[in-house]
């Protein structure tokens, strides 16, 4: 079940010349992929997938049921954070789990930390943060089931559509999509 407004973008939220890695592998959650990658490009950025895949990935509804494949416009280890101006993390249990203990992917996750660029993550997607040591010490939400995993990493777990901390933006599910985007969208463009 999808959640999609007539627009995405808060009036006036203009990511104009930003371009957004969406970190991703197979088994994305499918509306935590196509969502993010609609808003970005009606508010006037360039979304980018960035995945240890070479050329596509499957994306999923749910944990079973497949859906689309999508294209891989930059496969992890060619890019890094100083490439992009933003990243958001989409969840799906089997992607947000294949990714936190992926190298690369940490490496990549940590750049956006160390030069102080937006990150959002909703679902699994926080769970690379705890990988990263960026959990700690910061409000934060996710999926219920992440709820002991980023709490025992030292952040402070609550139930809300959508939290902001400093330049992290985090949500629960496909249904916080809205907020979610909305959030993310506005960091971005106050970081211009």
């Amino acid at each position: 079940m999808t959640h999609h407004t007539e627009s995405a973008a808060p009036e006036g939220t203009s990511i104009d010349g930003k371009t957004i890695a969406l970190l991703v592998t197979d088994g994305v959650e499918l509306p935590e992929l196509t969502e993010p990658l609609a808003a970005i490009r009606e508010a006037g950025g360039t979304p980018k997938i960035v995945s240890p895949k070479e050329s596509s990935l499957q994306a999923m509804k749910g944990d079973w049921e497949h859906a689309d494949h999508f294209d891989v416009d930059h496969q992890l280890g060619t890019v890094s954070a100083s490439d992009f101006d933003a990243l958001v993390l989409p969840g799906g249990t089997l992607n947000a789990d294949a990714l936190r203990i992926d190298e690369q992917a940490q490496e990549f996750v940590s750049g956006f930390f160390s030069e102080s660029k937006p990150v959002a993550a909703i679902c699994h997607g926080p769970w690379i943060l705890t990988e990263v040591g960026q959990v700690s010490g910061r409000r934060m939400t996710s999926y219920a089931a992440l709820r002991t995993d980023l709490s025992n990493a030292g952040a402070q777990w609550v139930d809300e559509e959508v939290v902001v901390d400093g330049g992290v933006v985090t949500s629960r599910t496909p249904k916080d999509l809205d907020a979610f985007n909305r959030a993310f969208l506005e960091l971005v463009a106050a970081r211009a």
